[in-house]
């Protein structure tokens, strides 16, 4: 992808984080006005995200037995709620496989974050073998576009409401283990923004299913966290973001506070995670390259490692990606999907 075909893609997801906000300000306003104004801003975000790769609409209880793209529905908690499903190519029938469920940023969607133009985890998928998996946030939209996770602190409508998206996401990780054979050791979540902050509470309340997070320019934001089991952690940030600031906070770029939270910091989240997962103090300097570096504390006896990548540059973005809610192009320093590949293989 050229520089400047990379640029211009920064531009529209920046328009796209602007129009999220715009919703959210929409939906504060009452009857078909609201719903209008909320239904087109929802097609503008869909257009910015890109073409609709097509997917196989699955039934209740069909299993899978090709590789290919595949839509699954199912309620939860009173909502209709959707996953996107990505097989590889390599995949055969009776294979188990690994799982990643990778959750869009807040304002996004499903279709956002499966658009591999834009974060690149298809081709991951495809590379590495595993199944990847893209849940959508609660969205009143009908493309499930605007959408946001319920991490605790954070954010909009989902915190607001007090959405039980880890039951949700638990119970998706039940229905694709039924469709098509997985490995329950090798399940992982990864999200950006909202969704990294999503995957931090999935390590606190779901460790029993997911074995390694990482969480890409979202802190920890939960109100409480009680991991059932040590949990690896890989935490990618810009030391540039100017969304979910490194030393704590939220960017001046959010305009509206009451639907983000006053975040918490970078250290802060590592500090947090070191003691949780009962991983060394003193931190290890495994990687430096111009504009980025890797710290690893390593696990101790019962432990589990808890890694932090920082880019120079690269404002709240998903490094070696193309999307981006700013005027800067995501760091090309670190490639966030191979950090991720290689944090969550170590061992197996």
């Amino acid at each position: 992808m050229t520089r400047h075909t990379s640029l211009r893609l920064a531009t529209l997801c920046s328009l796209l984080a602007l129009l999220a906000l715009l919703a959210q300000s929409a939906l504060a306003q009452g009857g078909p006005l609201r719903e209008r104004l909320r239904d087109r801003l929802a097609e503008r975000a869909a257009e910015r995200a890109g073409p609709v790769v097509p997917a196989v609409r699955l039934p209740a209880g069909a299993r899978i037995t090709t590789p290919g793209r595949y839509e699954i529905r199912l309620q939860h908690d009173g909502l209709d709620r959707m996953a996107l499903v990505h097989v590889p190519a390599s995949w055969r029938a009776g294979q188990a496989s690994p799982l990643v469920m990778a959750l869009h940023g807040g304002g996004g969607g499903a279709i956002y974050q499966a658009n591999d133009a834009l974060y690149g985890l298809i081709t991951k998928s495809e590379q590495a073998g595993f199944i990847a998996v893209f849940p959508n946030g609660v969205s009143e939209t009908p493309n499930g576009m605007l959408a946001t996770w319920n991490a605790g602190a954070c954010c909009a409508k989902a915190r607001d409401e007090n959405v039980d998206d880890v039951g949700f996401l638990r119970a998706v990780v039940a229905d694709v283990s039924r469709r098509v054979q997985i490995q329950p050791q090798r399940v992982y979540a990864i999200g950006m923004s909202n969704g990294g902050m999503m995957a931090y509470r999935l390590a606190c309340e779901a460790a029993d299913v997911f074995r390694g997070i990482m969480a890409v320019a979202g802190t920890d934001n939960t109100t409480r966290c009680a991991p059932s089991q040590p949990v690896p952690v890989l935490h990618v940030h810009a030391r540039n973001d100017d969304r979910v600031l490194y030393e704590g906070g939220a960017g001046e770029k959010f305009r509206r506070e009451e639907l983000v939270a006053d975040f918490v910091s970078v250290p802060a989240t590592i500090s947090r995670w070191v003691k949780l997962d009962h991983a060394a103090a003193s931190p290890a300097r495994v990687l430096e390259t111009p504009g980025a570096w890797c710290e690893l504390h390593q696990a101790e006896a019962g432990g589990a490692p808890v890694k932090l990548c920082v880019t120079a540059t690269g404002g709240h973005s998903w490094p070696g990606g193309s999307e981006d809610r700013g005027n800067e192009a995501p760091s090309d320093a670190i490639r966030a999907n191979d950090l991720m590949w290689e944090f969550f293989s170590q061992g197996r």
